[in-house]
């Protein structure tokens, strides 16, 4: 099995010719869910349709982000193929900070499963981590040797820390674990995309702490690896003083810096990620190609689940545009 991303590349090109348009998502986020299903009848995600309810709609999703991306890593051996794996472990991270704050909250196995969505864990490990009934349940689910959280996890939730404790432990277990990856690989792309994923886990870190009256050790909450938000600016922002952010004026970040809160920083913060990621389209050698693709698909599947919601809850399209688009 090959060890290249020029091989690896060719077959996504060919992928990427069957993500939807910008089109389809202007005109679904006006239809009614009967009209909705029947647009997405008419795209690729067709075959993977078993109904019209809101549960088939997700089902197709999830199908089709496990047919088209997830079986990427298996067109490629080596440290290609774990670069990859470390790039679709990004949902997994994802999914288990969305199932233990799900536990946190009391919600039910029902709507811990209508937020997750993508990644690598087999659909057994998650439907036990969902319904574990508490944290060290869901330590006890994620037993998979390798996987880049997995030990993470135990570590944290075993030292008794808080939510955002544990979470900071899976982010720098999992950009830790690419970081190095990246450098062995000596990727460009991939070491300089990574430092704005760090640099906004951090922001986002940030406002959270701030949200909640700030901490006294906000320095135990910062991941290294970032290039634009230096440990003094991410304490300051922690601390209550938000409009630090400011700072970031004339920096690659600074579509950030008019964000006064969470909702704010995390919708721009998106955007930017996503332009970052698409810049990898023309690395036709390294791993940019294969990065724009994954965090493209994702994208697609998020929208596709907002506007369905939207749909089927008869919400007004107010509700969800500013979440499924970026302009």
């Amino acid at each position: 099995m090959t060890d290249d991303f020029g091989y690896l590349n060719a077959r996504v090109r060919v992928r990427r010719s069957s993500l939807l348009p910008e089109g389809f998502f202007q005109e679904a986020l006006n239809l009614n869910f009967d009209d909705f299903v029947g647009a997405l009848g008419e795209t690729p995600y067709a075959e993977h349709l078993s109904g019209e309810d809101l549960g088939a709609v997700d089902r197709a999703v999830a199908a089709r982000l496990r047919q088209v991306v997830g079986s990427l890593p298996g067109l490629v051996g080596g440290e290609t193929r774990e670069a990859v794996v470390m790039l679709l472990s990004r949902a997994d991270l994802a999914n288990i900070k969305t199932i233990l704050r799900a536990k946190e909250a009391g919600l039910s196995a029902e709507e811990i499963r209508a937020s997750l969505f993508g990644g690598t864990l087999p659909e057994a490990v998650l439907q036990a981590m969902i319904e574990a009934p508490d944290a060290a349940g869901v330590v006890q689910a994620l037993v998979l040797p390798g996987h880049p959280l997995s030990a993470a996890l135990r570590e944290a939730v075993a030292a008794g820390g808080e939510a955002e404790q544990i979470e900071v432990a899976l982010d720098r277990a999992y950009f830790e674990g690419l970081r190095k990856l990246a450098g062995r690989i000596d990727d460009a792309f991939l070491q300089d995309y990574l430092a704005y994923e760090i640099d906004g886990v951090n922001l986002s870190t940030a406002f959270k702490l701030a949200q909640r009256g700030g901490v006294a050790d906000a320095d135990a909450y910062f991941v290294k690896g970032g290039r634009h938000v230096s440990e003094a600016l991410f304490t300051r922002i922690a601390g209550g003083e938000v409009a630090a952010v400011d700072e970031l004026a004339g920096t690659p970040l600074e579509p950030l810096a008019a964000a006064r809160d969470l909702g704010e920083l995390e919708h721009a913060l998106r955007c930017l990620l996503l332009e970052r990621a698409g810049r990898g389209a023309f690395d036709a050698e390294g791993a940019g190609l294969v990065t724009a693709f994954v965090r493209a698909m994702e994208w697609e599947a998020a929208r596709l689940r907002l506007i369905a919601r939207r749909a089927y809850y008869r919400l007004p399209v107010e509700a969800v545009e500013r979440e499924v688009f970026c302009s």
